[in-house]
């Protein structure tokens, strides 16, 4: 712990910048002044870093004004704790110096960031497919390893001014019994309240934080600054087709969108002839997608966002550019409307990546032009 403090106390004073605040917004959601309304994720950086590009050049200031000028006003900022702390637990220098960098270069743009905590050692949020273990909600000595996580980031973070940084304490909590999170998020909760009161935390629901779990979140009476946070990749066989990291996978005949994502038939097929991990994930193909079956899918994280008086976040969506490309651009379109309607604050899942707002070329040619057609519909200017 006394080299912990010896290196956090070297890098935060390397790291010190100017704190004037962002402009204050007209309508504050919460005391913080964080308002936030159209962002992307800025993935395959700081977490799931895949190796396809230097850091340096995958993603840089440039494409911070980039972001601003396509009418954006914030970004969603993965990371992962192998990619900030090494392996016996200290605080990569160069990397956090990374992250406040870029917060800079946001603040500057008058971008708002969320800071995501997006996997740990002890939780990652896709495990039964990356054929790792999730300890976290067993080992108390890993609960208490993830608050000290959160105070290594608070003491590097917190000279941001609360109307321009939020904290998301965990992406994609996978608990078998909500109350383990809802246990967990409290003594984070605690923990950075105690020196960060005004800062915007952004808590999602249990189990990848589906949009159906947010009544069971518990947050604390009282706090409007707490956002809540829901993710959507329904329907599965649709956004993930021939995705090769999920079940879906296997299934590489057609799909549309609206309507039924594949016939009677071959949903009926499906069902027979694979495993109850795929039938999981494509129990309703053959439901009438369209805005009503879209806003059916959002509707109890909505009623509990409406009950407590609380911002709702759509923090990750997304579909890939596998589907044919009028269903897609379809699909986007009725997302924002609900998001529009329904005053749902959003992320799309990514910048830069196969879900992305470039056109996804895959190895090595990564990102071509940006898809503007999509840019339109994900921030459209007025």
């Amino acid at each position: 712990m006394i080299l912990r403090s010896i290196l956090l106390s070297s890098l935060f004073a390397l790291l010190a910048v100017a704190t004037h605040a962002a402009p204050a917004p007209s309508d504050p959601a919460g005391p913080a002044g964080f308002v936030i309304k159209r962002g992307t994720n800025i993935s395959h950086w700081l977490s799931q870093d895949f190796g396809w590009a230097p850091r340096e050049k995958w993603f840089t200031e440039k494409d911070v004004r980039f972001i601003a000028a396509q009418g954006f006003d914030h970004i969603r900022l993965p990371v992962d704790e192998k990619e900030l702390w090494t392996a016996d637990g200290r605080p990569r220098e160069s990397e956090f110096k990374r992250l406040v960098t870029a917060i800079g270069w946001c603040q500057q743009a008058n971008l708002r960031v969320v800071v995501d905590l997006h996997t740990l050692n002890s939780h990652h949020f896709n495990a039964a497919n990356e054929g790792l273990k999730i300890t976290l909600w067993t080992d108390p000595a890993q609960q208490e390893h993830l608050l000290s996580l959160w105070r290594d980031l608070s003491r590097a973070l917190r000279h941001f001014p609360a109307s321009l940084l939020a904290y998301e304490v965990l992406n994609e909590p996978v608990a078998d019994d909500p109350e383990d999170w809802n246990k967990l998020f409290a003594k984070c909760y605690t923990m950075l309240r105690a020196d960060e009161p005004d800062r915007v935390l952004v808590v999602g629901a249990n189990r990848w934080q589906m949009a159906e779990n947010v009544p069971f979140l518990k947050v604390p009476e009282g706090d409007k600054n707490i956002i809540l946070s829901f993710h959507t990749y329904a329907p599965m066989l649709f956004t993930h087709y021939k995705a090769d990291w999920v079940p879906t996978k296997v299934y590489t005949g057609p799909v549309s969108y609206p309507g039924p994502i594949v016939d009677a038939a071959t949903f009926a097929r499906l069902t027979r002839d694979y495993d109850e991990s795929l039938k999981n994930q494509i129990g309703n193909a053959a439901e009438n997608w369209g805005p009503a079956r879209l806003r059916q899918e959002y509707a109890p994280a909505v009623r509990r966002a409406r009950e407590l008086g609380l911002q709702l976040y759509c923090g990750e969506f997304g579909c890939l550019p596998t589907v044919p490309r009028a269903a897609r651009l379809a699909y986007y379109r009725d997302l924002i409307a609900i998001f529009d309607a329904e005053d749902i604050a959003y992320a799309n899942w990514e910048y830069k990546g196969d879900f992305g707002v470039y056109e996804w070329r895959g190895l090595p040619g990564l990102c071509g032009k940006p898809d503007q057609e999509l840019l339109r519909i994900l921030a459209p200017r007025k």
